[in-house]
């Protein structure tokens, strides 16, 4: 079996001085290899067949065969670095906790492992007739959720 480590090495070198960071590497007994990328300005194709190219020149097939598949974290695939909410701070995302509790809200600030939302409530104001939707930031700590994801609005 190909060595994660290895694979890791490889990208890591690979993306030295950019902006691209790894999200995920997956390494199955069967040695199919799957590596998502991301970056702050996006990833293109020429990059991801870049990055393929680099690191199928560090294995040799006759040796050990092996799939490989490097591409993008897709737009709405959960967030698993600190990076992809640093990249999102000012996007609405929508978070699940792992106590159950799901919040919607604009992305305002990352210091990992905590980010803060700014979630809309309707609040009855005394004397009011009728409830007033009000911002608050929440701050959540990303080992507290259990899925984070950029949420698209179609409006």
């Amino acid at each position: 079996m190909i060595d994660k480590q290895l694979i890791n090495n490889i990208v890591t070198d690979a993306i030295k001085d950019s902006d691209i960071f790894v999200v995920d590497i997956r390494v199955t007994p069967d040695n199919d290899i799957t590596v998502e990328l991301d970056s702050v300005a996006g990833l293109d194709i020429d990059t991801c067949s870049r990055i393929s190219r680099e690191i199928e020149g560090h294995l040799d097939r006759d040796a050990e065969d092996f799939q490989l598949e490097v591409g993008s974290a897709g737009l709405t695939a959960p967030f698993k670095v600190p990076q992809q909410y640093v990249k999102n701070i000012g996007n609405d995302i929508e978070v699940l906790t792992r106590d159950g509790h799901k919040y919607t809200g604009r992305l305002v600030e990352v210091n990992a492992p905590e980010f803060t939302i700014e979630v809309s409530r309707k609040v009855k104001e005394p004397g009011a007739k009728r409830p007033v939707v009000k911002t608050e930031p929440l701050t959540l700590t990303m080992d507290n959720v259990k899925k984070a994801t950029y949420l698209i609005d179609f409006k």
